[in-house]
């Protein structure tokens, strides 16, 4: 059984690049030409929905009650109890501890995981994206770095770099990420609404709302992008 990865959008080729400092001045030239984007997204058509590990269908609205995510995190801690030398067991303890509402608890585990295995992609993941939901955006970039240069064959190192670099308006980079996300993982939703993300960010709210409107495509239940299409429609 895999290691329980957290939900991208929760209540969430650059290998040699520098991490960003937040001091760096807001690009405003960074226009990217959106048709590039939209015509990589239509390419990729062909490429069955189903195909691959989705994280927005296993992980994105993780509809628990209060007695299930306590039961959870007592069963994750009994697992590190019962093996506290596998960083998998941590792992899963940390992501029961994010649903739980413990970020601190959560990044804790993560990192136990992570002496435990330098090279163990799913800790700087799920680290990555707790440092991603608090900002802490150039730690979450750095994680990400980290995941991509051990798998850079996984898609979600690349899509957590590209909502990173987004958060830091550094809107280039982002859409240069999250390309390579899209390569790897075709008509991904949440990768298709990052990109819209981005379009919004930078005030194109015309093609934002074609490309949350190209994510729910794939998934008319999408919730990420019908809250976009409402963002959208207000300004």
């Amino acid at each position: 059984m895999e290691a329980y990865e957290q939900p991208l959008n929760h209540k969430p080729e650059i290998p040699t690049e520098k991490t960003p400092d937040k001091t760096l001045k807001n690009p405003k030239n960074d226009k990217f030409k959106w048709w590039q984007t939209l015509l990589i997204l239509t390419l990729t058509l062909v490429v069955a929905v189903g195909a691959g590990y989705f994280v927005s269908n296993k992980y994105l609205w993780p509809k628990y009650n209060t007695d299930h995510l306590k039961q959870q995190l007592e069963s994750a801690k009994a697992a590190v109890d019962s093996k506290p030398n596998d960083p998998k067991s941590h792992v899963d303890l940390g992501y029961a501890n994010f649903l739980n509402n413990d970020n601190d608890e959560a990044i804790k585990e993560y990192k136990i995981a992570l002496d435990l295995d330098k090279n163990y992609f799913n800790a700087y993941f799920n680290l990555g994206l707790v440092y991603n939901e608090e900002n802490r955006l150039n730690d979450a970039i750095k994680m990400a770095q980290k995941a991509t240069d051990i798998s850079p064959k996984d898609y979600k190192g690349w899509l957590l770099k590209g909502m990173s670099f987004r958060k830091l308006k550094m809107y280039k980079d982002s859409i240069k990420a999250l390309n390579e996300a899209n390569r790897l993982m075709p008509t991904n939703t949440d990768i298709i609404y990052e990109v819209g993300r981005v379009a919004e960010d930078q005030g194109d709210k015309k093609n934002a709302e074609e490309i949350y409107k190209t994510a729910l495509n794939y998934d008319p239940m999408y919730k990420p992008a019908l809250d976009g299409l409402k963002r959208v429609a207000k300004n």
